[in-house]
């Protein structure tokens, strides 16, 4: 992709995200590429939603966010509104969704603008209603919120049928990550009728419920006990928080398969949010319904994504203590000659340099000869 405006999302508090700003922005001059800085927070002005967000920085094609994965998130929210594309320059410790590293900004971002970079799609998650959202205005004393400016609650999203008889008010929502609905009160739990696919699962009263999408399995819904997906599916994860009740267990739905919750009458109120920014209450009787959206998030690789590479070094995984004996495994396990066409269609994770083991080899590397 050729790039024709690029927007600059910066975690103000990471010295070294200032400074890769800096470099993006040179980068920019010396290419005769409009730069603009976007979702700046500023004393106590609002923060805007991602539409108008991407509309005042003249809908950027190219979004660098410097920082971690939250930083990654608030360029997602606003490249989904214009399709533009998001280049995460990786200054976090745990994340998964940024992946060039400050020093490889520049080449990058050159990588991009002359087609050589790889855009990968990510399935996102939207939502209809009840009602539009709304935040109580006396919501960071409930909560604590407090600690950045809040996002205003979502909008109707005019380009849907917004007000379809029965089906709720469609909002302008576009989740990378996940939809939460916790409780808003630390002594009340909320109390939620769970359907998927329009049919009741069960009633839960919880701390919260998740629904994810596979980027969003090693999120919220990771810490809460959810299965690791591969982003390369498309799926809605459903994830129980401290749920009072035997079945606490993720349940994995089809992504045609949408997830709704419904407060009963006696639940404490609920708070909303979307990939981790709070963006509306719901009282008794209010519902809302939870599914993969039209719209996918473009998310530039410099490479292939070696997601399960990325998760065993992230999550720092190490092998069980039973297994020493047996040496230090190969890094990859599959054959170097041509692939056969029955396995053709099978995607493999990208090579590192490292010698792979065979299929059907029973040797690992540094372990013993086999008997």
């Amino acid at each position: 992709m050729s790039v024709e405006r690029v927007g600059v999302v910066v975690h103000q508090g990471r010295p070294e995200a200032v400074v890769a700003s800096g470099v993006v922005r040179d980068w920019c001059v010396r290419e005769g590429i409009p730069c603009t800085d976007i979702d700046v927070w500023r004393g106590d002005a609002r923060r805007r939603g991602g539409r108008e967000e991407a509309d005042v920085a003249g809908n950027p094609d190219l979004i660098v966010t410097l920082g971690g994965d939250g930083t990654f998130l608030r360029g997602a929210r606003i490249a989904a509104k214009s399709d533009g594309a998001v280049l995460g320059v990786d200054l976090g410790r745990v994340g998964f969704l940024t992946e060039v590293p400050a020093e490889d900004v520049v080449r990058a971002l050159d990588a991009v603008h002359r087609g050589r970079a790889e855009v990968e799609e990510r399935m996102t998650l939207t939502m209809r209603a009840s009602r539009v959202l709304e935040v109580p205005p006396d919501i960071d004393a409930l909560m604590g919120y407090g600690q950045r400016p809040m996002l205003p609650p979502p909008q109707i999203a005019l380009d849907e049928e917004a007000a379809a008889e029965d089906w709720g008010v469609a909002l302008d929502v576009t989740a990378l990550n996940d939809v939460v609905v916790e409780k808003l009160a630390r002594d009340r739990q909320v109390s939620l009728g769970v359907y998927i696919g329009g049919r009741l699962l069960a009633s839960y009263s919880a701390d919260a419920v998740i629904m994810a999408t596979p980027t969003g399995s090693t999120a919220y819904s990771f810490a809460a006990g959810g299965p690791v997906v591969s982003p390369r599916m498309d799926a809605v994860l459903f994830t129980p928080v401290a749920a009072h009740m035997t079945f606490d267990r993720t349940v994995v739905a089809a992504a045609d398969e949408p997830v709704a919750v419904r407060v009963l009458p006696h639940s404490g109120q609920g708070a909303v949010t979307i990939d981790g920014q709070l963006r509306g209450v719901l009282d008794a009787g209010d519902w809302l319904g939870v599914y993969a959206a039209p719209r996918r998030l473009r998310v530039i690789r410099l490479g292939p994504n070696d997601f399960y590479g990325r998760l065993r070094t992230r999550l720092r995984l190490t092998d069980a203590p039973a297994t020493a004996a047996d040496g230090e495994s190969a890094p990859l396990f599959r054959p170097g000659g041509p692939v056969p066409h029955d396995l053709a269609h099978l995607h493999l994770s990208p090579a590192d340099g490292a010698q792979g083991l065979p299929f059907g080899s029973h040797r690992a590397r540094g372990g013993p000869d086999p008997d």
